[in-house]
């Protein structure tokens, strides 16, 4: 077994996942490297204030937001509030050199592949030798974000997807690229189980991995015979959550926590990279779904999915 050691962490994009990811760490007394983009254009709060955009409140704002958000989020994504205290912020422009003093780089970022790409190619420039760097990927092949990265790069870079909730859910996919290293990928699924209490699951590298490639199947379907069947939100999360056996997010839910547009992404990158798989079908889009990526209903971080978020609420409503 490996000697090696992980005393601290950068986590690359603070969304959900992310930010989510980046307290799972601190929960278990990692010290953890939080980095975002930094914005484009003052907010109205920011104007009032007279700040510009070279101020580090502004510079930071991205991260600093997000994190926070993660923070107030139900479930709670840390054991003890106190232990945001290991989470440093800070920003993709000015903070990016800090890297270098980390054991494990995980990136977090929009699932596309030029952005990833990008991202990889400006860490490797900070990055050093023998670090463990990573994607948290739903579903991109690991054999295209590597191309391109130097040997020791390749070597110590493979997909380790956490799934949302990262505190609570157990599963935690590895995905070995075509020139990882074994004894990364040891090292990986021991610390996976020993520290982060995980569940984890050596996947090959293929369309979605495991879990998405069958999370994705069933929700899908269900996108399907709502529409067949007439079927109501409502009805399908009252018959596929605690019914059978699953979290009472049960299908829409579920997909609200996740993100649409994250679902949209993989179910697309499924459906365009296995032609010949004998349930194609599935995996393409219904038109109901268009419309609301083009309304931006898309799930909790929106404030509205296929649940809308509104000040009183039933107790029927509640999750």
């Amino acid at each position: 077994m490996s000697k090696r050691r992980i005393n601290k962490v950068a986590v690359i994009g603070s969304g959900i996942m992310g930010s989510g990811i980046a307290c799972h760490f601190a929960n278990i007394g990692v010290d953890v490297l939080l980095l975002d983009i930094v914005p484009r254009e003052l907010n109205d709060k920011e104007k009032a204030k007279g700040l510009t955009l070279e101020d580090k409140v502004v510079r930071n704002r991205m991260v600093n937001d997000a994190l926070a958000v993660s923070i107030k989020s139900k479930p709670a994504p840390l054991y003890h509030i106190d232990f945001a205290q290991r989470i440093t912020t800070g920003n993709l422009e000015d903070d990016i050199a800090k890297v270098g003093d980390v054991d494990w780089i995980i990136e977090v970022v929009v699932e596309r592949l030029n952005i990833k790409k990008q991202v990889f190619e400006n860490l490797e420039k900070y990055r050093k030798p023998g670090t463990l760097i990573t994607s948290n990927t739903s579903g991109i092949p690991i054999k295209f974000m590597n191309e391109g990265r130097s040997e020791d790069f390749q070597k110590h870079f493979c997909g380790t997807h956490f799934f949302n909730p990262p505190r609570y859910l157990k599963l935690f996919e590895i995905i070995p690229g075509p020139d990882t290293d074994p004894a990364v990928l040891e090292f990986l699924n021991s610390y996976g189980e020993q520290f982060l209490g995980k569940t984890t699951v050596i996947a090959k590298d293929t369309p979605a991995f495991i879990g998405n490639r069958i999370g994705i199947f069933g929700i899908q379907a269900m996108f399907h015979l709502v529409k067949d069947m007439g079927l109501t939100i409502e009805e399908v999360d009252k018959l596929t959550g605690p019914v059978i056996g699953r979290p009472k997010s049960a299908t829409f839910r579920t997909v609200d926590v996740v993100g649409l547009d994250t679902l949209v992404h993989v179910a697309n990158g499924i459906y365009d990279n296995v032609p010949d798989d004998e349930e194609h079908d599935i995996f393409k889009l219904p038109g109901f779904i268009a419309t609301m990526m083009e309304n931006k209903w898309l799930g909790s971080k929106t404030g509205q999915g296929f649940y809308k978020k509104v000040k009183k609420t039933t107790e029927a409503a509640k999750f």
